[in-house]
């Protein structure tokens, strides 16, 4: 219906009309806005003053609760600020959280879990939430609850990982459960679970949850494998270490880094990467010794180990492998060396040791006046026990000056067959 403008009794009422809601507008802007600069302020007047003046906004409401809990110690007042906020914003699980958390002061255990609940509910798979949720019910005893939120926290933030499988671990120590109800698949769960295992040395439930990542295609760094790997070399269990490698080498490229029946050396001839972990060489700095891998003088690849001796107390190369054995075995041991002039009493030798024993193998001659590459070969026998060795390069006598290099090649090691 058109409205005639044809008096001005009518022109003045529309005037008059839009007038009154320019006023109404500029009054609501002018409150929100006073409200807002109240609303920045800390002090108890100031928040009651914004949440007077916008008192649809929860977030001034929430601001007056937390006064009330945080600096008033008053957490009785702060609960009606509290639930005002979740009324206002039902979907925001920090104002359900702050209202629980009064609830939890006062000991109102059933309001608390009730703004509790609330708050997953609005917030079910964000890792902040399920944290503090997990806490929660944690402090109330309820086990099964914190367990299903901290898998949230395991599946959404990996930062939160390893805290949250030691909280797990202290709520049920059970690997098997935890794999199956609590751990997802992935990466960084597994790595938290498993550093936790091993340093509680539980060595059995690391295998599991080995097995587990493995069943996965998750990605991890290799690192942690080579960490593993000396885990179990440490607590003696070799034919676990054995198997990671196993399966842990192909996920990274590193196939050609697993021993093989015709050679139980691997990278014998140095013609890959030195990996300095797993059961590749592995290196460490030594006084007075060099290692550099030659690539201007080899004896079957493409380059040898220079290892270069200047000075005093030199005990070993400072290079290493360790090598997995059948207990109760003949071994045929070669290798190639080529050495330049050496002063001092002695010299290097190749040497296989038991690695838990520390009985001595193998041990070759002097690795001294050979200025042509000449092989060093042997036989060894494993004892009942014996299931690791390990090569390296030591110094005899141990400890006297040395000075000379001495270049290394086409290592090789396998079962003698009778």
């Amino acid at each position: 219906m058109e409205l005639p403008l044809n008096s001005a009794v009518r022109k003045r009422l529309v005037l008059g009309g839009a007038v009154l809601l320019c006023l109404l507008y500029l009054f609501l802007a002018v409150r929100l806005f006073v409200a807002s600069l109240f609303g920045e302020r800390v002090d108890f007047a100031s928040l009651q003053r914004a949440a007077l003046f916008d008192p649809w906004n929860a977030d001034y409401r929430n601001h007056l609760g937390r006064y009330y809990s945080l600096v008033a110690r008053d957490p009785g007042a702060a609960v009606e600020p509290f639930r005002a906020a979740a009324a206002l914003d039902p979907h925001s699980a920090r104002y359900w959280f702050d209202l629980a958390s009064a609830y939890q002061v006062l000991g109102d255990i059933s309001n608390q879990t009730m703004a509790l609940e609330h708050a997953i509910e609005a917030d079910p798979t964000t890792p902040d939430v399920a944290w503090e949720a997990a806490n929660f019910y944690l402090v109330q005893g309820e086990d099964a609850k914190a367990l299903r939120e901290f898998r949230v926290v395991l599946q959404n933030e990996p930062t939160l990982a390893n805290p949250a499988i030691q909280l797990c671990w202290r709520i049920n120590p059970d690997v098997d459960a935890l794999l199956r109800d609590v751990v997802p698949a992935r990466s960084e769960a597994y790595l938290a679970f498993l550093e936790l295992l091993m340093q509680k040395e539980e060595t059995a439930g690391t295998a599991k949850v080995w097995a587990a990542m493995m069943a996965t295609p998750q990605t991890f760094e290799l690192r942690y494998a080579n960490q593993y790997i000396q885990y179990l070399l440490n607590h003696k269990d070799v034919d676990q270490a054995r198997l990671v490698w196993q399966q842990a080498a192909p996920r990274f490229g590193l196939s050609a880094y697993v021993p093989s029946g015709r050679n139980l050396v691997v990278n014998g001839d140095f013609s890959l990467d030195v990996l300095n972990g797993g059961f590749d060489w592995q290196y460490e700095k030594q006084q007075s010794v060099t290692l550099t891998l030659d690539p201007s003088d080899f004896h079957g690849g493409h380059r040898s180990l220079l290892i270069s001796f200047d000075g005093p107390a030199v005990t070993d190369a400072g290079i290493r492998q360790f090598i997995a054995v059948q207990p109760n075995t003949l071994y045929e041991f070669s290798a190639y060396y080529k050495n330049g002039d050496f002063e001092g009493a002695g010299g290097p030798h190749f040497t296989i040791q038991d690695v838990y024993t520390r009985d001595v193998l193998y041990d070759s001659d002097e690795l001294k006046e050979a200025g042509f590459w000449k092989s060093a070969t042997g036989e060894f026998s494993t004892g009942a026990d014996t299931k690791l060795v390990i090569l390296h390069v030591r110094r005899l006598p141990e400890g006297s000056p040395i000075r000379g290099k001495l270049w290394v090649d086409d290592f090789r090691l396998v079962p003698k067959r009778q």
